[in-house]
């Protein structure tokens, strides 16, 4: 990603949070025009205040945001703190405290560690990434949020570069979250921050994802000037402006994508008069909405209720039965019930991103941007304080240990937990991952985590997957930083994927050598096998992974063959189909119920089950924990084949 001139970013280990970065600094080596669009929340944290005071300004050097508290309604001694935090960092970096601001993110009504975000400055390494700052401003996030763009305005090359968080607490009161945009164009504070608004206004503005504005929202742009640029015209701004709304709405996507405990992205379009835009707002603010998406429901019902509930409290004169309401572009009323096959709609809606258009007959189009509301929102947010604990040190960690629940919680879970482990124990499962699951940094590491929980319960996994010795890397790293240990290799190795020639560089398995996937789990060692095949001309084959990973599980005698798709499982009528047997499948293969992609992959699941594979199981790789839903819970969440 490429960063302006000029600018030097890092992010560290202060020690507020037990392990993770949780001091960020974004270092400018020329004074800024520095501007802000700051919460509307009354209760604004004491940096928050701060920066409300001090901001537009036009010779701010650094800011330093720290992560894991908020230094919010912490009385006198909090304010006290912004000013102890601003001098030290100025200090470490060489600078005047008059030109460093900070802001901070995390839990509220907890006093600031104000010396260790000055110690941690002092060995903090800066450096052109600003992956590092964007990682250590983070919460309850997932995964770091960031994008750029460069644009030429007034004949020179300007670029800027930005970061986010936001996950819970997020609501539409201008900033909604925390966003800092950092760029070398020279412009004044007036215009800088006008654009900045209306950026904002047009992206962040439109995000819920649970109704609540932070204390500590904030979005900070801060330009230095060392790109060179001359005076801006009027076209030069309409650029900046274009190049910053479209960095929002990267970022506000991705904060929509990572809202807490989300499993899918909702998008509200309304259609009416100056209206429009409160309407969609309320759609997707509304709990009843958010939990219909979250189960798969195209529950139509609740999304005009909540615009006649809307109309009604403002006083706005519309006719919600009038309306005509799509959902993932299926017609569903239209002045009435509209017919449509509910089946292959909510399979439709199992997808990750969800669209609801009303249209109440207007010119005027009003959007939204949030998430579904599922069973781990309630968790995070009913556990968030309950389980927080600060030390005198100002450490704020999660006491998340299995004490803090209630009994009966407590018995269930034990029960459950164990009766999966001494089912489980001993036995192996191959697990084939390809296509969306590699693609998404956050997938990857949920796939990794669900690995070492099958190891740790006793299943010896084994991975298959596509792509290339990069992806490989990275997964075997993934898995390395759990309790697992993990060795990547290649089919090749040891000639433990034969091949015969189909055409260039494709191959399928001729036969399955064993023996060094055997010695790898005979130390307790996690295989992870990228399907290449050697053939007798002495040349590597590429494989089909479906293929590969079946006739791995058939030579290796494997209890489970785990297949991730790119779907919620095998599909009738667009509906899922949890079990079924191989006879079954088989047939339905026949009639072309299993089509496109899906038909290789089932074609896979038979030939593991004629070759003594007990369960074949796909899951939807798309979906964060698939692996252990699947496993894990009586129905799982996709299709199970038996023989």
């Amino acid at each position: 990603m490429k960063t302006p001139k000029g600018w030097a970013y890092a992010g560290v280990h202060a020690g507020i949070k037990a392990v993770r970065k949780d001091l960020a600094l974004f270092v400018s080596d020329a004074p800024c025009v520095a501007v802000a669009l700051l919460t509307q929340n009354t209760a604004r944290a004491a940096p928050i205040v701060d920066l409300a005071a001090r901001l537009p300004q036009t010779d701010i050097r650094a800011l330093a945001i720290n992560s894991g508290n908020a230094n919010a309604l912490t009385g006198k001694e909090g304010r006290e703190d912004v000013g102890v935090v601003n001098a030290g960092i100025g200090a470490a970096l060489g600078l005047p405290a008059s030109s460093v601001i900070s802001t901070s993110t995390g839990v509220i009504g907890v006093r600031m560690p104000a010396q260790k975000l000055v110690e941690a400055a002092s060995r903090a390494t800066l450096g052109h990434a600003i992956e590092a700052a964007a990682e250590a401003i983070l919460t309850t996030d997932t995964r770091p949020k960031i994008a750029h763009r460069v644009v030429s305005v007034a004949g020179t090359e300007v670029t800027l570069a930005a970061c986010g968080k936001g996950s819970g607490m997020v609501a539409p009161q201008l900033a909604t979250m925390l966003a800092i945009l950092t760029t070398d164009l020279a412009i004044d504070a007036v215009p800088l921050r006008a654009l900045l608004a209306r950026a904002s206004d047009a992206t962040f503005a439109d995000l819920i994802i649970d109704g609540e504005t932070s204390t500590n929202d904030a979005v900070i742009a801060l330009a230095n000037g060392r790109a060179g640029n001359g005076p801006l015209s009027a076209e030069d701004l309409r650029v900046v402006e274009g190049a910053v709304t479209a960095i929002f709405e990267e970022l506000a996507a991705a904060i929509a994508e990572d809202g807490e405990g989300a499993t899918k992205t909702i998008e509200v379009t309304v259609s009416g008069g100056p209206e429009a835009r409160d309407l969609a707002h309320a759609v997707a603010g509304s709990l009843l909405v958010k939990t219909a998406v979250f189960g798969a429901d195209p529950n139509w019902g609740r999304v005009l209720a909540t615009i006649g509930a809307r109309a009604a409290s403002r006083g706005y004169a519309i006719d919600p039965t009038t309306a005509t309401v799509r959902i993932q572009d299926v017609e569903v009323y239209r002045g009435g019930p509209s017919p449509f096959d509910p089946r292959a709609l909510r399979a439709r809606m199992r997808e990750p991103r969800v669209t609801i258009a009303v249209d109440l007959g207007g010119e005027i189009v009003g959007r939204a941007l949030g998430c579904d509301l599922s069973y781990d929102y309630v968790k995070i947010n009913a556990d968030y304080t309950a389980l927080i604990t600060a030390s005198a040190e100002g450490v704020v960690s999660k006491d998340d240990r299995l004490a803090n629940y209630t009994p009966g919680f407590k018995r269930a879970l034990l029960v459950e937990a164990l009766s999966y482990i001494s089912r489980f124990a001993g036995k192996r499962a191959v697990v084939c991952l390809r296509g969306t699951s590699l693609a998404k940094d956050s997938l990857k590491a949920t796939f990794a985590a669900d690995i070492n929980h099958l190891d740790a319960a006793g299943l010896h996994p084994i991975v298959v997957h596509e792509g290339s010795a990069e992806a490989s890397t990275d997964l075997v790293s993934l898995l390395n930083q759990g309790q697992t240990r993990a060795v990547g290799i290649s089919g090749n190795d040891g000639g433990m994927l034969r091949a015969r020639k189909i055409e260039a560089h494709r191959g399928e398995v001729a036969s399955v050598d064993a023996t060094l996937i055997e010695l790898l789990l005979g130390k307790d060692y996690i295989p992870v096998i990228s399907p290449m095949g050697l053939g007798d001309d002495g040349e590597g084959y590429h494989l089909e992974t479906h293929a590969a990973a079946a006739e791995i599980a058939i030579a290796l005698r494997a209890e489970k063959l785990i297949f991730l798709a790119e779907a919620p499982g095998i599909l009738e009528h667009g509906e899922l189909i949890s079990e079924l047997s191989a006879h079954e499948l088989a047939h339905k293969m026949e009639l072309g119920v299993v089509s496109g992609g899906m038909l290789a992959l089932a074609t896979s699941g038979l030939r593991a089950i004629e070759g003594g594979v007990s369960r074949v199981h796909v899951v939807d790789g798309r979906v964060p924990h698939g692996v252990i839903a699947e496993l894990f819970t009586d129905r799982g969440v996709g299709t199970l084949i038996t023989p």
